[in-house]
């Protein structure tokens, strides 16, 4: 559905390939935090659209418990899991709910929601890449 990208982590990420730690579990616990971030803007997007009937859509949205790799790049999908209470696809809820129908015009809920995240992301990325290097004491 969306790409979220967060910008202005040059420094970090050359700091991290300098010292080979483009992967691995830094970067792992960095891809968790910020997809924790991303969550629950997600969470807030969406009730700030008003996009609650049961909350079902809403209580879904996470992500798996570790990153994976896609074409040799660390990454974590976050979206509405499973099915609500009618047997509807949360994440067919969300596509719908963003880009709209004929009839229903779409909000843009997800883009908001990566905007509010952008830079909690990248606070989190920054914290843990200074908590790593304070203990390596670098």
């Amino acid at each position: 559905m969306a790409r979220f990208d967060v910008s202005g982590l040059d420094e970090v990420i050359r700091q991290m390939a300098e010292l080979g730690e483009l992967s691995g579990p830094v970067a792992d616990r960095m891809l968790m935090a910020g997809a924790e971030q991303v969550r629950l803007a997600w969470q807030r997007s969406a009730q700030e659209h008003d996009h609650r009937d049961t909350g079902d859509m809403i209580r879904s949205i996470g992500y798996p418990r570790a990153p994976r790799d896609i074409e040799g790049v660390r990454a974590i999908d976050i979206y509405p899991q499973g099915t609500d209470g009618k047997g509807v696809r949360n994440a067919e809820k969300a596509f719908i709910l963003h880009y709209g129908t004929r009839r229903l015009p779409g909000s843009r809920w997800i883009d908001d929601a990566d905007a509010y995240a952008g830079p909690l992301v990248q606070a989190e990325f920054e914290r843990i890449w200074d908590d790593f290097l304070r203990t390596r004491g670098v």
